[in-house]
């Protein structure tokens, strides 16, 4: 509660000292004044009452405007058709049965907002990299309807907009995978722009901090929507943009006050809850809130009144305001104070109405760019008031705006007038694109500004310069056989990492990065070797800077150690592994994490990488649901090859031995780099220490398309499959049943899901050539005999072996480890679970007797010598 003015003339001296401060040294001294008078009155313990928010006004006023320099006629023009081609573009998709949906709200109240950073501030790739800019996805339409104009897209490109089999036409969003060389980003999952764009800016920093990539003065654009910024990956890293005064970034935050199915704040105001959040973590914040034509009103508020009434009305009201008309605003905004009301005695309704909101202002939004992309030294965010629906009639500001894809002719007509289409009546109704002639001056003028600023966009690169490898060196040691040496496959790919940064060619190109506990996967000695990156390098002594392996942090560091934020680590991933794309300078990104907080964690933005076409490895270390044998429950993973399994161009393995590994990694570089294939790698390894044999003879093919032979016999009674962690355990189970003369052949499985891909292109390539020699999938190819039983067990549920059924013509049986992890040493686990070489036995010898190779009599003996309980219950169930 506020201390009463106890001496008001001592306050007016004040007030009238810091006015003097303003007319004459400017806004920035005053800040910097009453800043260290705060720091005074903190020394004494006191805590000034200042807010993170200022009034809900514009925050640059009109002096301080920087002055728009184009034809603001000319571009209201092109604006305009822009609105009208992305309208008619999602009415034409939507005039049949075909519910192709689409959105009309978005643009409508985004358009300005896109117009301007077209015109004046988003550069091309001619002669410099480009400007990366994450649209918000429903304004799409818009994008394309620009794209129009400018002569890259014709007609039938817009009619096809949704229609993305057939022709292929437009992706109804961003999607680099369909569209791959226009869209750059796909964003559209909520959250996914924010997270990622402000990772890539600090990817930037990171590319231009070692000498690889300078960033000049290039800039990551993130527009995105108000109802948005609840998703937690909106504003979870923002924090690390205003730490890293990432100067380089800029966010457009759409503020139409409207979700979906209403409003986002009906009760409050979200860009002063934005400009709270944003402020507090460190960003430069510019409010464009009201257009032009309330500065005339607003100089006449020399006493403050109309300021109190809009920082008190709530985004509720302001919705109603454009959805009920001008008499309304009248009504029950300005009519709230007499001395307000009397502001506005010489407007009508129609002119109140007209009151133009800061987003659909070019002046006011030219003015915040231009502020935005001169600031230095923080990130900016731009909050932009507008109206959803902008322009669409009696549905603007509509509680259902979202969803329309359809609008009534009378509103159609109105949209037409309002923005002075040249469509008489007698052909509305047809919905035509309008497009000026190609010597016209709104489309010279258009190509002109593009010219300027080097080019049009959006554009994607679609690939680089191969890259090279000087000597197969970093792998060649891990074909060898470990001796009496135990490691683990983490330990492996660790070896690799460290070699390959070695590497004269590829060295400087290849990027660790972990969320945290590099410790964990014995990544610490790469501390002191290349380096942690910080922007700010090492401003303390660490405390073990006399150790061998120390926490050296360095603003040229190449490990990339992002704190405990599995979300962050990802986008920090994404934005190296599309720098092929984004920097045309391919990186290949390692990125080291426990499995189970991986795809389970952050799947929305691994599917955005596969779209994105991202390349690089993705390391699921401490993997497998038995092995990572003392965490429990939350940590031990046993499905994410599963859901590795849902991304197309995701190739994921679960090796067992480093050779393995190492011929992976090699193949991957390969594929991705200098093949230049469209893939990532997600390779599980895991903490478990053991031997490691050399590389069998001929078995490369095989370790790469999913399996090959391990232990062979000339004959053998049963196939035993094994992956990862529990290969180990299939041959331990090969012993357990040679001693009841039962022969085993021992497979490694590498891979289930790559087996699971060939026998579906195999199956399809056979069903569309029935009368063709029919092929055989590579499982078949591997198992020609069909009276030889399979089992197969994994560290992983029994889902995961189960995706090679349909190609084995013997009885299969799958073992996993379904149910919830728990905490034990990794024998009992196995044991659990029935993933142990005594399970896999036991399941050998059941299908055997199934198949009539043993009888009765030898069974029981079988399973009473090997302690099996019949009433052991079920690991999934308990």
């Amino acid at each position: 509660m506020r201390n009463k003015d106890s001496d008001p003339i001592e306050t007016n001296e004040w007030l009238e000292a810091i006015n003097s401060v303003i007319e004459e040294e400017g806004v920035d001294r005053a800040s910097y004044l009453l800043t260290k008078i705060a720091e005074r009155l903190n020394q004494e313990g006191a805590i000034p009452s200042y807010n993170l928010t200022t009034p809900f006004k514009n925050t640059i006023s009109v002096k301080e405007e920087a002055p728009m320099p184009g034809d603001l006629f000319m571009e209201r023009k092109i604006r305009s058709l822009i609105r009208w081609n992305a309208l008619v573009m999602v009415l034409r998709a939507n005039m049949n049965d075909d519910e192709l949906g689409g959105h009309i709200a978005t643009f409508s109240s985004a358009a300005t907002l896109y117009d301007v950073g077209f015109n004046y501030f988003f550069r091309g790739s001619n002669n410099q990299l480009e400007d990366m800019i994450y649209y918000q996805g429903q304004s799409s339409p818009g994008i394309y309807a620009r794209s129009f104009l400018e002569g890259y897209l014709n007609e039938e490109d817009l009619d096809n907009f949704r229609r993305e089999v057939t022709k292929p036409g437009l992706s109804s969003y961003p999607h680099p995978w369909l569209m791959p060389e226009y869209w750059q980003f796909p964003v559209v999952s909520m959250g996914l722009g924010p997270i990622l764009g402000i990772y890539q800016a600090h990817v930037m920093r990171y590319l231009s901090s070692r000498g690889l990539v300078p960033r000049n003065d290039r800039k990551v654009w993130v527009f995105c929507g108000d109802g948005e910024m609840d998703e937690p990956e909106s504003k979870g890293a923002i924090g690390l943009a205003g730490r890293e005064k990432l100067e380089n970034l800029i966010f457009v935050i759409n503020c139409n006050l409207q979700r979906l199915d209403g409003p986002v704040r009906g009760n409050g105001k979200i860009i002063q809850e934005l400009e709270g959040s944003f402020r507090g973590e460190g960003w430069n914040v510019i409010k464009v809130v009201w257009g032009r034509f309330w500065d005339p009103i607003m100089a006449k508020d020399s006493e403050g009144k109309l300021q109190d009434l809009m920082d008190v009305v709530v985004d509720g009201e302001l919705q109603n305001f454009k959805a009920k008309g001008g008499a309304y605003t009248r009504e029950n905004f300005f009519a709230k104070d007499p001395s307000v009301l009397e502001m506005v005695k010489d407007l009508s309704d129609d002119d109140i109405y007209k009151l133009n909101r800061g987003g659909h202002d070019p002046y006011k939004v030219y003015a915040a760019y231009h502020k935005a992309v001169n600031s230095e030294g923080a990130p900016t965010v731009i909050l932009a008031l507008t109206t959803k629906g902008y322009g669409t009639g009696s549905r603007e500001a509509d509680n259902t705006t979202h969803q329309v894809k359809k609008l009534s002719m009378d509103n159609i007509k109105s949209f037409r007038d309002k923005f002075n289409i040249p469509v008489p009546d007698s052909e509305i109704e047809k919905l035509p694109y309008v497009r000026p002639p190609e010597d016209s001056p709104e489309i010279q003028y258009l190509k002109k500004t593009r010219e300027a600023l080097g080019g049009f966009i959006p554009r994607r690169r679609t690939s680089s310069d191969p890259l090279s490898i000087a000597s197969d060196k970093p792998f060649e040691k891990l074909l060898e056989s470990s001796g009496d040496r135990k490691i683990s496959t983490t330990m492996a790919i660790v070896r690799i990492i460290t070699d390959l940064l070695k590497d004269p060619e590829i060295g400087k190109r290849i990027v660790p990065i972990v969320p945290d506990e590099a410790r964990t996967f014995g990544m610490e000695a790469l501390f002191r070797q290349v380096g942690i990156y910080s922007s700010a390098g090492q401003k303390y002594e660490p405390e073990d800077a006399d150790k061998v392996m120390w926490y050296k942090e360095s603003k040229d560091g190449v490990m990339l150690e992002e704190g405990i934020t599995e979300a962050g680590a990802f986008s920090a991933w994404t934005a190296l592994a599309t720098a092929y794309s984004n920097y045309d300078f391919p990186m290949v990104p390692f990125y080291l994490f426990y499995s189970m907080f991986g795809f389970q964690r952050v799947h929305d933005l691994s599917w955005a990488a596969g779209d994105a076409q991202a390349k690089g490895f993705l390391i699921g270390a401490t993997s497998g649901r038995t092995t990572l044998n003392g965490e429990g429950l939350q940590h031990q993973d046993g499905h994410s090859h599963i859901l590795s399994s849902t991304i197309p161009n995701c190739l994921s393995y679960d090796p067992t031995y480093a050779y393995e590994v190492a011929t992976i990694v090699k193949d991957g570089i390969k594929k991705m780099y200098i093949d230049q294939e469209n893939y990532f790698y997600y390779i599980t390894t895991i903490n478990e220490n053991y031997t490691h044999p050399e590389m069998p003879k001929d078995c490369e093919e095989g370790i790469i398309k999913g399996m090959y032979v391990l232990s062979d016999n000339e004959s053998y009674d049963v196939r035993l499959l094994g992956s990862g962690a529990i290969l180990r355990e299939a041959l331990k189970a090969k012993d357990i049943l040679f001693k009841f003369k039962i022969k085993a052949q021992v497979w490694s499985v590498t891979s289930f899901n790559l087996l699971r891909k060939d026998g579906m292109e195999i199956e399809r390539y056979n069903q569309l050539n029935p009368s063709g020699k029919q092929k055989l999938t590579y499982v078949e190819e591997c198992f020609s005999d069909s009276n030889v039983p399979v089992i197969a067990a994994t560290d992983y549920m029994r889902s995961y072996a189960e995706q090679i059924r349909p190609y084995i013509h013997s009885s299969y049986t799958t073992l996993g480890t379904d149910g919830y992890g728990r905490s034990d040493s990794r024998q009992t686990l196995r044991d659990f679970f029935e993933v142990d070489s005594k399970s896999i036995a036991r399941a050998a010898i059941y299908a055997l007797y199934k198949n009539d190779k043993i009888d009765k009599n030898q069974i029981e003996n079988y399973y009473k010598e090997l302690g099996i309980d019949s009433n052991k219950p079920n690991p999934w169930e308990i």
